[in-house]
């Protein structure tokens, strides 16, 4: 039995161990309210953290990959696999200029300084600018055409058959360009839904890649993100889903775990950690993707305990911090930590609330009221109701698609959702730019943004070990 099945987090469906698209759970889109997402469970007494050398992350970490236990289980074995991996970023390389190798995860003596934290912990920097296509989109996306890649050389689809589908994504950005790149260099037909005001670089990119696009105008009638509507349509048609939201495919966060993977290899001793990581978030995948990561580190003893994680929003759109102040409230209250409708409003007090909740995660408090938020989703998360806008666009997206995941694993940590102003967002890439000379964007440095309003708050202890994302250049 493979150690890593997949299963739905919410009702626990499971897909067949031989069905060659396990994106999304059947039972979503039934109208009941579930948090339906495709997700990794990982058997730590079948499978070790590993530590070989490899440069190429898919092939540093293909044990825990969904798409090598399947590879392997139905008789490919592994330097097949590994070649197939190395077959895939040669050809990545020829439309991108380079493939995947491990990116840079270092401490910034610059940002130590102009935050304040110099010592024994500081700012340490996981820069993403160089990956493929410019950020770390191409990581979830390159994970889902191995998946695609395995299914069709065992056997359990073909690859015209996935062709006729066709790829589909919704999004005028980072993950645009890095669908474009990966589906360009397999060779596979890409859909890409944008709104009207996308980016004339991204969009000049995107027919230079061969993309089909498809321009989608917001209707103030129909609540939520146009090009997602498209894309779901497109999805529901038949598309393959190519995107980086988890409840569309749960297997593209299993790609993004590949960052949090090399974060805890590149610790400077093993079992170290963080003591805060920041994570900017849109839709959601990369801190679910962050936080699985860590989650499987931390249970295969590759780190002793999770860093308080920090999701990132703007004052222009936060849906994940309005749905974690609706289930801190309720989990307080339960705990008979705080009266309803008496959230905490200072920095000690959010700590102090993110403190009860970690030590009482394990309780049936906290566990019935996480379950109640997993099966009734639209008293939690729904589309922010304006336009959203922001210096930081690519952390804009109308809900937070992952937001369950994110926040299960923020209270688990004992961290809690921090809004960055737009001060700060604007302030982060000059400050990013000016003290390690990486050339981020306002999305990219929008952690960075959230460490500054943690400075700013009085929430940063002495010597804490915080870690930042840089996941966009700037273009």
């Amino acid at each position: 039995m493979s150690p890593i099945a997949l299963a739905c987090a919410a009702c626990g469906a499971r897909p067949s161990p031989r069905e060659p698209y396990p994106f999304r759970c059947p039972n979503a889109g039934r109208g009941d309210d579930l948090d339906h997402l495709i997700a990794r469970r990982l058997d730590p007494a079948g499978v070790s953290f590993p530590r070989g050398g490899e440069a190429n992350p898919f092939v540093r970490y293909r044990t825990l990959s969904h798409a090598w236990q399947l590879a392997t289980s139905e008789g490919l074995g592994d330097a097949s696999f590994v070649g197939l991996v190395e077959d895939l970023d040669r050809a990545i390389a020829r439309v991108a200029g380079h493939g995947f190798v491990l990116t840079p995860w270092t401490r910034q003596a610059g940002l130590d300084r102009a935050l304040g934290l110099e010592g024994e912990g500081g700012v340490w920097a996981k820069d993403e600018t160089g990956n493929v296509a410019g950020s770390h989109k191409a990581r979830h996306l390159a994970g889902l055409v191995l998946h695609l890649e395995v299914a069709e050389r065992v056997g359990l689809t073909t690859r015209a058959a996935s062709d006729r589908r066709g790829l589909a994504i919704a999004s005028c950005g980072n993950a645009a360009l890095a669908a474009a790149v990966v589906a360009r260099a397999a060779r596979r037909p890409l859909r890409v839904f944008i709104p009207p005001d996308a980016g004339g670089v991204v969009v000049e990119r995107l027919h230079s890649l061969g993309a089909a696009i498809e321009t989608c105008t917001r209707n103030a009638e129909i609540p939520g993100d146009p090009c997602h509507h498209a894309f779901r349509r497109a999805v529901e048609r038949g598309a393959l889903p190519f995107g980086c939201q988890g409840p569309d495919n749960g297997l593209t966060i299993e790609g993004g775990e590949t960052l949090a993977w090399e974060l805890v290899d590149q610790l400077p001793a093993r079992g170290e950690t963080l003591d805060r990581l920041m994570i900017q978030v849109g839709g959601g995948a990369l801190a679910s993707a962050c936080v699985q990561g860590l989650r499987e580190a931390k249970a295969l003893g590759a780190i002793a305990r999770l860093p308080r994680i920090h999701p990132v929003q703007t004052t222009g759109a936060l849906p994940l911090r309005r749905a974690y102040e609706r289930l801190r409230e309720r989990i307080l209250a339960a705990l008979a930590a705080a009266p309803v409708g008496a959230p905490p409003a200072s920095p000690r007090g959010e700590q102090h609330a993110a403190d009860l909740m970690r030590q009482a995660f394990q309780s049936p408090a906290v566990r019935d009221a996480l379950r109640y938020a997993q099966t009734h989703r639209s008293e939690f998360m729904w589309p922010w109701e304006t336009a959203p806008k922001s210096v930081a666009r690519g952390i804009l997206d109308d809900e937070t698609y992952d937001w369950f995941a994110v926040i299960a694993g923020t209270i688990e940590s004992g961290g809690w959702p921090v809004t960055a102003s737009e001060a700060e967002l604007s302030a982060a890439p000059g400050l990013t730019r000016e003290a390690t000379g990486i050339e981020v964007d306002a999305t990219g440095a929008a952690g960075l943004a959230g460490l500054l309003e943690l400075r700013r708050a009085g929430a940063l202890g002495a010597g804490e070990r915080a870690g930042v994302l840089l996941t966009g250049v700037a273009r």
